[in-house]
This record gives C-alpha cells, sequence and structure tokens, in this order.
C-alpha cells in the first residue's frame, strides 16, 4: 500500500492498526508520487532468549582482576593530575 505525506500525517494511528492487524505488511509513504519511506512492524524479541546467552561459555581464571588495583590508581592519577601522570 501506498500513501502520500499529508495522509500519512492525518492518519497515521489507522496505518499503524492496518499493520497490527495484519492487513498490510508494508506502507509506503510517497512524496510527489515517489516512496521515500515505509511503515512497518517491529518485530517482536523473546527477552527470554537473549538474557543469559552465554551463560556458562565463558571462563574466567581465579586470578583475572590481579592487577586491577594498580591500574585504578594509574587512572585515579590521570583524573587528578590533568592527564598527565
Amino acid at each position: 500500500m501506498q500513501v502520500n505525506m499529508l495522509e500519512a500525517k492525518s492518519d497515521l494511528s489507522k496505518l499503524v492498526r492496518m499493520l497490527e492487524s495484519k492487513e498490510e505488511d508494508v506502507i509506503y509513504i510517497a512524496r510527489n508520487g515517489v516512496s521515500v519511506a515505509q511503515l512497518t512492524l517491529i518485530p517482536k524479541t523473546d527477552v527470554s532468549k537473549r538474557i543469559g546467552i552465554a551463560k556458562g561459555k565463558i571462563k574466567l581464571s581465579e586470578d583475572f582482576d590481579v592487577g586491577f588495583d594498580s591500574l585504578d590508581e594509574e587512572i585515579a592519577e590521570l583524573f587528578e593530575n590533568g592527564g598527565e601522570l
């Protein structure tokens, strides 16, 4: 389906409802008869499949954070001394 810019502005709610009800898959918005944009539904993502996707795939050694304390001090000095060590 293609609508002109003025119709898209005045009937946006109606156009979105048409997408939500699957009456239309894509609605093209035209300026001077030429399609310049399209309206589509944003696909729903299942959050439960996204959260924790890397669980059990990353292994850290027991001493992975050794040395961070000295790095923290260096970073603090950079902020305190205007970026000069």
